[in-house]
């Protein structure tokens, strides 16, 4: 059975025009559920974290003028959208879904988050739609928990994770890796403990060739013992937010290899959607959908 954090809250309503692709958020457990890769059993709906566990990773000033709304008109258009209760809220909420499911992939090897992937979020301040960064929040709460020793976040998003490679600069607990396209944003790179940069139009040869020569040997030379997954499908070629040039079964091929790679090193693995933001909504569903039919295989 499969632990998938879901929560009505995702599906925030944003202004007219916005391009973030809120309607994914619905769409996408409508789908599982319709070709039977989940059961209504599989999905969680997490509850709120405590303010202590957040302030772990963001500072204690960010997070008090982040929940009395009192960022300025520059942190908020930095992060994209209009600030609001429910936004927070939201972001909290998906925190703590990554955490339910860094729990449950302790126990049964693998846990999936509908949303997540805040890896432009710093300690500070948030961007580019992140606010609160929720893989980097949960594995500092397994570390203080002991429940792991050594963790890898492996950031598979075409944009580089430049808050976790941030908030993790000097934490010898947490390897970060970063594949991104080295000309999408952040047009200014955090320094990961990692960083493999692939050019414009990249092809699945390209990529898929340098995660199966890297992979291996980060697994052997880190040695985690829990892996956060971020597995955005903005790598696609159609993506409007990316300049990748990989297709759905690149993009599937990927999370194949990452997901066996996981399994069969019994390394807990917890995954978070991040980013997809292709013009027909069709597109990112079918992506989407294949981490978890993957995750459905191997697991159950």
């Amino acid at each position: 059975m499969l632990f998938i954090a879901h929560h009505s809250i995702y599906q925030l309503p944003l202004p007219a025009g916005h391009r973030f692709p809120m309607e994914k958020y619905d769409l996408l457990p409508k789908q599982l559920l319709h070709e039977g890769t989940a059961e209504k059993q599989d999905f969680k709906s997490p509850d709120k974290i405590n303010r202590s566990v957040i302030e772990r990773i963001h500072s204690p000033d960010y997070v008090e003028r982040l929940l009395g709304l009192e960022l300025d008109r520059k942190e908020v258009r930095k992060i994209g959208f209009p600030l609001s209760e429910q936004l927070i809220e939201r972001e909290i909420i998906i925190a703590s879904g990554t955490i339910e499911g860094a729990d449950h992939a302790l126990k049964h090897g693998i846990a999936m988050n509908i949303a997540g992937g805040t890896h432009h979020a710093f300690s500070n301040h948030g961007e580019a739609f992140c606010l609160l960064n929720d893989q980097a929040i949960a594995a500092q709460y397994l570390i203080d928990q002991h429940l792991a020793k050594k963790i890898l976040i492996l950031d598979l998003d075409v944009h580089q994770g430049n808050g976790t490679a941030e908030i993790f600069k000097s934490n010898e607990s947490v390897f970060t890796c970063s594949f991104h396209g080295e000309k999408n944003y952040p047009f200014h790179k955090e320094e990961s403990d990692l960083d493999v940069p692939f050019p414009d139009h990249c092809s699945d040869q390209m990529y898929l060739s340098k995660l199966t020569e890297i992979l291996p040997s980060l697994i052997q030379n880190v040695k985690p013992d829990f892996i956060f997954y971020l597995c955005g499908v903005d790598v696609v070629s159609t993506d409007k937010l990316g300049r990748l040039g990989m297709s759905i079964e690149g993009c599937k091929r990927r999370d194949e290899i990452v997901l066996k790679t996981c399994f069969e090193n019994q390394i807990p693995v917890q995954c978070s959607m991040g980013g997809g933001y292709s013009k027909d909504i069709k597109i990112i569903l079918e992506a989407h959908a294949n981490t978890f039919r993957i995750a459905n295989s191997l697991y159950n």
